[in-house]
Order: C-alpha cells, then sequence, then structure tokens
C-alpha cells in the first residue's frame, strides 16, 4: 500500500512538472522573401515641340510689265515705263495666307527730244504704298480711297483664303484699263482697282514659297533705282534701266530671320536711234532668280557661280540673325560697281557681288513686317 501510495506520488510530481514546461516554440516564420525593387526609370522630359508659329510657309511673287511704255512722236518725247508688281506672302499650315503684302514699283524713265534722259538718275525711286497720297488716286476715285487705302482693303480680304480661293473672286470689266475689279459685296466700297496683276502675284509666291516654320511675321521691302539708265549717242539708242530690289522675309517672335527670299528685276527698255521701241514690251519680264543660268553671271564670276546661286548662298547666311547682326556683315570694296562684298569666311567662296541694296530691303521688310 505504501508503494502504490509512493508511485502515485512520483506521477503526480512528474505529471505537474511536464505541465508547468513551456512547449518549445515554433521556429518564427521567415518573412516572404522582398522581390528586389525594380526602380522605375526616371521619365525623359517631353521634348518642347518645336514653336510653330503662325507662318508655315514663305513666298515672294512679281509681275513685271513694261507694256505701257512710250516711243518718241511729233507731238511727244519718248517715255519708258516699269510696272513691278511684287506680292510678300506667308501661308499658313493649311495653305491659307496669314500675312500679305503687295506693292507696286512703277517707274518712269522721261527722255527729251535727243533721247536724253531727264528724270533724275540718281532718285530713289518710291512705290506706290510708299507714296501714299501722293500717288493721287484721291481724285480719280469714285469711292474716295486712295491706292494705298484699296490695297490694304484686299489684303485684309486675302488673309485666311487659299490662293484658289482667291483666284475665284467674282470680278467685272468697267473699262479698258479696269478688266478685273472685284464684285463682291465685301469690296465694292473698299476696292475699285483692277487686281488680276495682284492676284497673279500672290500665286506666284504660293507656286513658290520655301518652309518658313516658326515665323510669326512676314515683311516686303523694295528699293528702285534708274541710275544705269543711257543717253542715245551718235551710234546707240537710249536705255532706260530699272533696277527693283525685293525681299520677302520672314521672321520669328525675338525677331530672327527664319527665311528670305530676294530677288533683282533689272528691266531694260531699248530705244532706236530714231527714238521708238526697240524692245519688245509685251513680253512678261523675269527677275534675276527666274533667268538663272540666262542671267550670264557666271563667265565673269571668279567664283564659278552664277547670281541665283550667290543669293541662296547669302540667304542662307541670314537665317537666325537679327537686322543688326545682318547689318553689321563685314564687307570689303573690290571695285566701283562692287563697293561692299561680303568679307566674311563663310561668304568668300560663294558670294561676290555687292550687297548693300539686298541687306537695305531686308531691313526693310523687317520694319514692315506684320
Amino acid at each position: 500500500m505504501k508503494k502504490l501510495l509512493l508511485l502515485l506520488l512520483v506521477f503526480a510530481l512528474s505529471f505537474s512538472m511536464l505541465a508547468g514546461c513551456t512547449p518549445a516554440e515554433e521556429p518564427a516564420e521567415e518573412p516572404a522573401a522582398e522581390e528586389p525593387a525594380v526602380e522605375e526609370p526616371a521619365e525623359e522630359p517631353a521634348e518642347e515641340p518645336a514653336a510653330e508659329g503662325k507662318i508655315a510657309k514663305l513666298g515672294l511673287g512679281q509681275v513685271i510689265s513694261t507694256s505701257k511704255s512710250k516711243a518718241k512722236a511729233d507731238d511727244a518725247t519718248a517715255q519708258a515705263q516699269a510696272d513691278v508688281t511684287i506680292a510678300a506672302v506667308g501661308f499658313d499650315a493649311d495653305g491659307k495666307v496669314a500675312s500679305v503684302t503687295v506693292d507696286v514699283a512703277q517707274t518712269r524713265v522721261a527722255f527729251d527730244e535727243n533721247m536724253v534722259v531727264t528724270s533724275d538718275k540718281e532718285e530713289l525711286v518710291q512705290s506706290k504704298k510708299e507714296r501714299g497720297e501722293d500717288y493721287g488716286m484721291l481724285k480719280a476715285s469714285g469711292i474716295g480711297k486712295e491706292w494705298f487705302e484699296q490695297m490694304e482693303a484686299f489684303e485684309n480680304w486675302m488673309i485666311g483664303k487659299t490662293v484658289d480661293e482667291i483666284k475665284a473672286l467674282p470680278v467685272k470689266v468697267v473699262d479698258d484699263a479696269h478688266q478685273n475689279v472685284p464684285d463682291v459685296p465685301e469690296l465694292t466700297s473698299s476696292v475699285t482697282i483692277t487686281v488680276e496683276s495682284y492676284i497673279a502675284a500672290v500665286e506666284e509666291a504660293w507656286n513658290k514659297s520655301v518652309d518658313a516654320t516658326g515665323a510669326e511675321t512676314v515683311g516686303l521691302g523694295i528699293e528702285t533705282h534708274i541710275n544705269k539708265s543711257k543717253d542715245a549717242t551718235a551710234d546707240a539708242g537710249a536705255r532706260a534701266q530699272v533696277d527693283t530690289y525685293m525681299a520677302a522675309t520672314a521672321f520669328d517672335a525675338d525677331g530672327n530671320v527664319v527665311a528670305t527670299i530676294i530677288d533683282n528685276a533689272q528691266v531694260r527698255v531699248d530705244y532706236e536711234l530714231d527714238g521708238t521701241l526697240a524692245t519688245d514690251t509685251s513680253v512678261e519680264g523675269k527677275t534675276k532668280h527666274e533667268l538663272k543660268e540666262d542671267y550670264g553671271m557666271l563667265k565673269a564670276s571668279a567664283i564659278g557661280k552664277e547670281w541665283y546661286e550667290q543669293m541662296e548662298a547669302f540667304q542662307e547666311w541670314m537665317v537666325g540673325k537679327d537686322i543688326d547682326e545682318i547689318k553689321g556683315l563685314q564687307v570689303k570694296v573690290v571695285d566701283d560697281s562692287h563697293q561692299n562684298v561680303p568679307d566674311v569666311p563663310e561668304l568668300t567662296s560663294s558670294v561676290t557681288i555687292t550687297v548693300e541694296s539686298y541687306i537695305a530691303v531686308v531691313e526693310e521688310a523687317a520694319e514692315m513686317a506684320r
């Protein structure tokens, strides 16, 4: 009996000890292996789109006529007349007119009974717009508007239109000198001039337009000289020579040149010894750019480049520059006819023409840009 009690006591003590033991802890769970963080590449900053500007293309168009030139007659002296109609046009990305300036260099060279030039050969000839009120249309105008006022109204009408829409303008015949007068209500009280040559110049500007992406304004510059006109001599007839320099230039918002087209209408009207016309005045004239190889500078060029090739190089040099930088071009005197030839390394092998008048018309284009 005592043995049994002793066994029970030992069992109870053993059980008590077992009950007080802390069970072995489960090993702590390993945290799930983290995937290594994949760094997202830093986003490249989006490229700023090129400034579009309102102008996408630039054009220069012209129409050259000498049809109003007159031969010497028993009761009248001879007079040559060159009408150079010029349009500088900026087109938007849809081909619509965003900026347009149209002007006419109407130049007359008068002779006396001996076919000696009586016009002031040193005077700089003004365009119709430059003459303003002095052009003298007001007294003959049925609507009381000068030429420049009528042209401004016509330019405003063209804004926002394509060349096809402009060419489709309904017109009417008023008289022999006015065969294409606008015949739409919005122009009836503002435009009574005949507009065929102005539309033709704008159309040519479109057909020959160049890229001008980023431009905001376009200007037109014109300069006309008659100083190379000649009197008749004992063995040669007289000659009227009209040199009209022109530039259509597109500028960005900072006034830098985005694109420019520079040209020269060198118009000659020749006379026989008796004062009759030797030039066919029914033929439309061409500019130096239009003549290309036919201008004939190549044979006299020390660098083997025609006028239009030299001008293209000079135009390219101007891109990205403002007017002050262009006017600051270093030049040199080569001879009496070449007083301002570029004298910078980047133009030495590409431009040997004298450039003063070309810079002058680009400067005027900047002043008139819109």
